[in-house]
This record gives structure tokens, C-alpha cells and sequence, in this order.
């Protein structure tokens, strides 16, 4: 009993003193851990009100910076295929997660680089200068995204959505809302990817049928065709510059 005794009190002892180390190492820092502090009241000064507005805006673009990129550009198209190409491949996780969505990412901002650029151009400068209002910036920045949308979605696709929303049947590209043409834009996107994805297994689907057809004819049954013919897909993919072909498919394909 003494000794479980000891070892509670050693328990307490260590505790106290730890409590009296970070209590003395946070008073010594506290002078030097900047205060930020938030304030809400009134204004005179409209400069105050912009700024303000400002930042709302901007932590509300940065919270919906990853639906935005993944709705309307061409990360869908470009993320789907490179998961079609690594399942055929047969390597599991082979490339990583995280590379296939940063070379994802990257080829998306090379491809949507001319529309970002003319966003800033037409809408985010002028409107920081305060030569045109909120409305009017979002009506020109959305312009090139919608666009880029209108190229590449399908007359079906957008159809649908139209007589899904229920809304007056529109004469213009211009009648028609952005809320329906970003669900038409993102399926015929997937229709594409999966596309692409069906004629990137041809290949590999061959070579997976020529081994099993091979070791089955060995009488090899317990030996895995994946197995065996993964090597044989990877060397066939490096042959014939896989990669090279599938980015530039990929790029040209939002021509």
C-alpha cells in the first residue's frame, strides 16, 4: 500500500510541476503572441465598409474555391480519366492519391489559364478599382466561365436540366441560367471521361485475356494473371509514351 501510495504522490508531484513549467513559460511568451482582435460598430468612412466587404468576399471565394474548381473547369474530365488509366494499369494505388489530384490541379489551371486571366482582366481589377460595381464585376467574371461551359457541354445534357428546372424555354445561350448549365456541364464531362476511360482499358484488357489465356494453356490456375500481367502493362504504357499521349489527348480535347 505504501508503495501505491508513493506512486500517486509521485504522480501528483510531476503533474504540479509541469502545470508551474507551462504556467511560467506562458507568462514569460505573453508579451510576445499578437492580439488580433474583430470589432463590429459603425463607420463614417466608406473605405472602412470596401475593405471590409472585401475580405467577406474573399474568406467566401477561399471556402468555395473547391467546388468552384471542381464544377466548372476541367478537373472532372482530367481526374477521372487518370483514375480509368491506373485501374487499368492494374497498380493499385501507383501513382499516389495526392499526385494524381496535383498533376490534376496543375493541368487545370494550365488549361483554364486564358479564362482566369481575362476574369481578372475584366472583372476582378476593374472592380478593385471601383470602376464598376459587384453586380457588374460577377456578370463579367462569370461570362468566360460560361463560355468555356457552353464548349464543352452537350445539347442533351443541357436540355434536360432545362426541362428539369421547369423554367421559360430560352431563345439564347444568354437566357439560360448558370445554376442549370453547371449540371449539364458536369455530366457531359463525366460522359467524356468515361469515354476516354473505356478505350484506355482496350488495351490492357487485351493483355490481361493473352495471359490468362497463356497460363491457363500452361496449366498454371493458381498463379494470379494480374500478377503477370502487370509488368507487361506497365512496359507497354512506358513504350509507347504513355503519359505523353494521354496529357496531350487530354489538353487537346478542350480545344
Amino acid at each position: 500500500m505504501r508503495k501505491v501510495h508513493r506512486k500517486i504522490l509521485s504522480i501528483i508531484l510531476i503533474s504540479i510541476g509541469i502545470i508551474l513549467l507551462l504556467s511560467c513559460f506562458t507568462s514569460t511568451q505573453a508579451q510576445t503572441i499578437p492580439k488580433v482582435s474583430l470589432q463590429i460598430g459603425d463607420t463614417n468612412s466608406s473605405g472602412n465598409l470596401s475593405s471590409t466587404m472585401q475580405i467577406l468576399l474573399l474568406f467566401t471565394i477561399l471556402a468555395l474555391a473547391p467546388s468552384i474548381i471542381i464544377m466548372v473547369t476541367s478537373f472532372i474530365r482530367i481526374i477521372v480519366v487518370f483514375s480509368f488509366l491506373r485501374h487499368a494499369l492494374g497498380t493499385q494505388q501507383m501513382p499516389p492519391n495526392q499526385v494524381m489530384a496535383g498533376l490534376a490541379l496543375i493541368l487545370t489551371f494550365f488549361i483554364m489559364a486564358p479564362i482566369f486571366t481575362r476574369i481578372n482582366t475584366e472583372a476582378v481589377q476593374p472592380y478593385l478599382a471601383g470602376e464598376i460595381n459587384q453586380k457588374q464585376a460577377y456578370d463579367l467574371g462569370v461570362t468566360p466561365l460560361r463560355e468555356f461551359m457552353f464548349r464543352q457541354v452537350r445539347e442533351k445534357d443541357l436540355e434536360l436540366f432545362v426541362n428539369l428546372s421547369k423554367i421559360e424555354k430560352p431563345k439564347t445561350q444568354k437566357d439560360i441560367p448558370t445554376y442549370v448549365l453547371i449540371p449539364g456541364f458536369i455530366i457531359s464531362e463525366l460522359r467524356i471521361a468515361f469515354q476516354i476511360g473505356f478505350t484506355l482499358f482496350i488495351p490492357f484488357l487485351i493483355i490481361d485475356m493473352v495471359v490468362a489465356s497463356v497460363l491457363m494453356s500452361m496449366g498454371m490456375l493458381m498463379l494470379p494473371p494480374i500478377m503477370v500481367s502487370m509488368p507487361f502493362k506497365i512496359l507497354l504504357f512506358v513504350l509507347v509514351d504513355g503519359w505523353y499521349l494521354i496529357i496531350k489527348s487530354l489538353v487537346i480535347s478542350f480545344g
